[in-house]
C-alpha cells in the first residue's frame, strides 16, 4: 500500500530516515538504484532496511513512548499559577485562531519550490525576499502580492492560493493548517480526555477525505484502514497494541519525522491552555498515530509553547516551556537550542534567516527539526511582537504557511486579539473554510467561543483527574 507515492520514492526516503535515525545504510543506496521498479527487489530492501538496529554510537536517546519521553524531559517546573478573567481567556483564544489564520494566509501563496527549497541559486529565503521586493513590498508588511517582477526570472507563487494574496484574500480559505486545528478542537468537544491514538484514526476516517491527507498522515491513514478491515462482523475494535500501533505509523511511512504531527498540535493545546504538560500529553497521543521520535517531539513541542502562551509573555520562556516537554537527549532539542543561539546572536531578519537556513537546510523541507528550528527562532527574534514573528517565519522558507501559523498561533495567544494588528487580522472579514462538513464557512469568533467551553470542560476534567 504505497499510497499517493510510488513504492520508488518510499523507499529512497526510507534509506534517508533510517539513516537520520541513526542506522549504517551503506549499500542500500546501490541495490535501490538496482532495484529499478521491481516491486519485490524494493519490498524486500525496505525490509531490510526495517530491520536495521541504530548503531550504538549514536549520540541521541529518541523513545516514542511517553513515559520513556518524560524520563528523559529537562528537570524543573512546568506549573503556572497564572489565572485569567473570562474576558481574558476569551481574547487570548480569539487571538490564537486569528494570529494562526492570519500566519497561514500570509505563508500560503509562496509555498512553492521556488521559496521552500529554493532554485535560480538562491536559497528559498533569498526568493521569499526577492518576491516582495519586485512587488514593491519590501519589508513584509502584509500579505503576498499576487504579482511580483521577480515573475521575470521565473519565479511563481502557488497559483492554486490567489484567495490569499494581498488583491484578493476576503477570508482565510483551506488549508491543512485550519483543518487539524478544527480537529482537535472536535476531538476534545466529543471525547474530552477520553481518548487515544485509535480515536485519532477513527475521527480522521470520519472526517477527512483521502484527498485532503499527506505524507505521514496518508500512511498512517492507508495503514488504519487495512487494520480495520480485520474488524469482526460486529464492529469490535481489533486488537491496538504495541504492535498494531508501531505498523500503523511506520509501516511505508518514511515521513514519520516529517512536520505533518507539528501542525496539528494547537487544537489541543488550546484545550489545555496554561498547562503545558498536559498539553504535550495530548499532543503525543495525536502525533503518535502517525509519527514516531523527532515526529511526535515536534507536536509536543509545539502543543507546550502554545499552552504556556496562554500564562507566559516572554517568547525565551515559551520556547523553554517547548523545551522541557520534550527529551534533552533528542536531534530536535539540539536544534532547536542551535536556533536559539542564532536568534540571538543578529537583529538582522536577513541574517537570521539565512544563518538558520544554512545550518539546517540538510533536512527536507518538510522534516519537523529545521521548521521547528525556525519557529523558535522567529519567536526569539520577534521579541513579542506579532508582525515581526509571521514575517520572519514566513521569510525563511521552507514549510511557509505552516510555519507562519505556528508562530502566529502562539504570538496570538500571547498577546490577545485586540493587541493583534487590524492590518493583518481585518481582512480574514472574520471567516474561513476548512473542507469539513459544517465548516465551510464558519466565523473565528464561533470557534474561539467554542474553544473557550472546550478550555473550560477540559480544565474541570483535569481538576477531576488530580482529586483521586
Amino acid at each position: 500500500m504505497p499510497g499517493w507515492a510510488q513504492l520508488k520514492l518510499l523507499v529512497e526516503l526510507e534509506i534517508n530516515q533510517r539513516t537520520e535515525e541513526g542506522c549504517d545504510t551503506s549499500g542500500f543506496r546501490e541495490q535501490w538504484q538496482d532495484a529499478g521498479e521491481d516491486h519485490d527487489r524494493l519490498m524486500k530492501i525496505y525490509y531490510q532496511l526495517s530491520e536495521l538496529e541504530v548503531h550504538p554510537d549514536f549520540a541521541y536517546r529518541e523513545p516514542s513512548e511517553l513515559e520513556e519521553i518524560r524520563s528523559l524531559r529537562p528537570p524543573g517546573s512546568r506549573e503556572y499559577k497564572v489565572e485569567h478573567s473570562e474576558a481574558i481567556w476569551k481574547d487570548k483564544f480569539h487571538g490564537a485562531w486569528l494570529g494562526r489564520l492570519a500566519g497561514c494566509a500570509l505563508g500560503k501563496p509562496l509555498e512553492t519550490n521556488d521559496f521552500t527549497t529554493g532554485s535560480l541559486n538562491n536559497p528559498g529565503w533569498r526568493n521569499v525576499q526577492r518576491w516582495f521586493e519586485g512587488a514593491d513590498a519590501w519589508p513584509i508588511r502584509g500579505y503576498t502580492p499576487i504579482h511580483s517582477r521577480a515573475e521575470q526570472t521565473g519565479i511563481q507563487i502557488q497559483h492554486g492560493s490567489i484567495k490569499s494574496t494581498r488583491e484578493h484574500i476576503s477570508f482565510m480559505e483551506s488549508d491543512d493548517d485550519v483543518r487539524y486545528t478544527l480537529l482537535g478542537l472536535i476531538m476534545l468537544e466529543e471525547k474530552g480526555l477520553n481518548w487515544d491514538s485509535w480515536d485519532i484514526g477513527d475521527l480522521w476516517h470520519s472526517r477527512l477525505t483521502y484527498k485532503q491527507v499527506c505524507t505521514a498522515e496518508t500512511q498512517a491513514y492507508l495503514n488504519y484502514a487495512h487494520v480495520t478491515s480485520h474488524m469482526d462482523s460486529w464492529g469490535k475494535r481489533p486488537s491496538y497494541g504495541k504492535g498494531a500501533k508501531e505498523w500503523v505509523r511506520t509501516y511505508l511511512n518514511p515521513y514519520r519525522e516529517w512536520i505533518g504531527a507539528q501542525i496539528r498540535a494547537d487544537g489541543f493545546a488550546y484545550g489545555a491552555a496554561g498547562k503545558p504538560e498536559l498539553a504535550a500529553e495530548l499532543a503525543w497521543r495525536d502525533a503518535s498515530f502517525s509519527h514516531v521520535k523527532n515526529g511526535i517531539y515536534g507536536e509536543m513541542f509545539v502543543a507546550a509553547m502554545i499552552a504556556s502562551a496562554f500564562v507566559e509573555s516572554d517568547p525565551e520562556r515559551i520556547v523553554q516551556a517547548g523545551l522541557s516537554e520534550i527529551p534533552t537527549t533528542s536531534r530536535l532539542a539540539e536544534d532547536v537550542l542551535k536556533a536559539v543561539e542564532i536568534a540571538r546572536s543578529t537583529n538582522d531578519q536577513l541574517e537570521m534567516v539565512r544563518l538558520i537556513w544554512d545550518s539546517f537546510n540538510h533536512y527536507d523541507w518538510v522534516h519537523t527539526n529545521n521548521n521547528a528550528a525556525l519557529v523558535a527562532a522567529s519567536l526569539i527574534f520577534s521579541q513579542g511582537d506579532f508582525e515581526a514573528g509571521i514575517t520572519t517565519a514566513v521569510l525563511g522558507g521552507w514549510d511557509t504557511d505552516c510555519n507562519g501559523a505556528t508562530v502566529g498561533s502562539i504570538l496570538g495567544a500571547c498577546l490577545g486579539a485586540k493587541r493583534l494588528p487590524a492590518s493583518w487580522v481585518d481582512p480574514l472579514n472574520d471567516t474561513f473554510y476548512a473542507d469539513l462538513v459544517g465548516y465551510d464557512p464558519i466565523k473565528v469568533s464561533e470557534v474561539s467561543n467554542r474553544t473557550y467551553e472546550v478550555f473550560r470542560k477540559i480544565r474541570h476534567e483535569f481538576a477531576l483527574m488530580g482529586s483521586h
